[in-house]
């Protein structure tokens, strides 16, 4: 799952703080928080024909992350969608783009880790690539990781960071693994989420699974999943899972705005029910679509 060079962003234009600049020459300021003390936010957007989906949702949790964190400058939603649809327009893109917004504190006078340091506004970037999601709808692998996702009284997860490095500790795991991804575990030994995605299993009844966000971000596109559930008369639960519930369940699947939705075929060398997309993951696919094709906005 190791994602590969796009040819049609070799010429990127990268938009920092409302200028647009060729990839190759673009620069962050080594002052900057992000740079500094990975002091900033970041949402992931994924634009379908010229519309982006749930749109107001992703920029209505990059403003808590910058509330959360004390931000004193944080740009409107109409600014940042402007700055969105000018970096489209720029690129020439319109379909199957993923588009990575990042918020920070800004620009220290000089280096440290007091946010009084910051006195020149926020800093904000709006990479756009040609990228279609990331995970084969044919499915992954996972293994557990060691490495916990912590609590919210040591960093809460529902301020959606820059701050990944357990993350990628995780994804080493799994890199060393041959695993595609890794799941991660709160610190109590209950499911949280793989190091990029939000986990569901489905049970023997057809009835739907899913791990609380206590020790993990609100994922948006985990929370259309269970609206899509709850629609469609379809048993949803939220609830701490153990991992040994994941081994046994005859489906298991990832969501994101990355991957959208993906089966998961096996968990530390497990075959998760026939190995392949079962009835109610292809059933919640195809409904998931069907959502974005309704109700993802107009940008361009």
């Amino acid at each position: 799952m190791l994602q590969t060079f796009h040819e049609a962003n070799k010429d990127l234009l990268i938009n920092i703080n409302g200028e647009l600049v060729h990839r190759d020459e673009a620069g962050v300021s080594p002052f900057d928080s992000t740079v500094q003390n990975g002091d900033a936010v970041w949402e992931g957007l994924r634009v379908y024909d010229g519309r982006i989906f749930r749109l107001r949702a992703h920029l209505d949790r990059l403003r808590r992350g910058a509330l959360a964190l004390s931000y004193a400058d944080i740009p409107s939603h109409e600014h940042i969608i402007a700055q969105v649809k000018r970096t489209l327009e720029a690129n020439s893109m319109r379909d199957n783009v993923h588009v990575r917004l990042t918020l920070s504190r800004g620009i220290k006078y000089t280096s440290g880790l007091d946010p009084r340091l910051n006195t020149a506004g926020h800093s904000l970037i709006v990479l756009a690539e040609h990228k279609p999601p990331v995970y084969d709808k044919t499915g992954i692998t996972l293994c557990t990781a060691c490495h916990r996702r912590p609590p919210s009284d040591v960093l809460d997860q529902k301020i959606h960071s820059c701050n990944q490095l357990t993350s990628i500790l995780a994804k080493l795991e799994a890199n060393a693994a041959g695993a595609d991804d890794a799941i991660m575990l709160d610190t109590r030994g209950y499911v949280a989420e793989t190091n990029a995605t939000h986990l569901f299993f489905v049970d023997d009844a057809g009835e739907v699974h899913t791990p609380t966000t206590g020790a993990c971000p609100e994922g948006i596109t985990r929370s259309v999943v269970i609206g899509v559930c709850l629609d469609n008369a379809i048993p949803v639960h939220v609830r701490d899972i153990t991992l040994s519930e994941f081994y046994r369940a005859p489906e298991v699947f990832c969501t994101g705005t990355m991957g959208e939705i993906a089966p998961v075929l096996s968990i530390d060398g497990r075959t998760i029910g026939s190995g392949a997309m079962g009835p109610v993951t292809t059933r919640l696919d195809g409904l998931f679509a069907q959502v974005v094709e309704r109700e993802a906005e107009p940008i361009l």
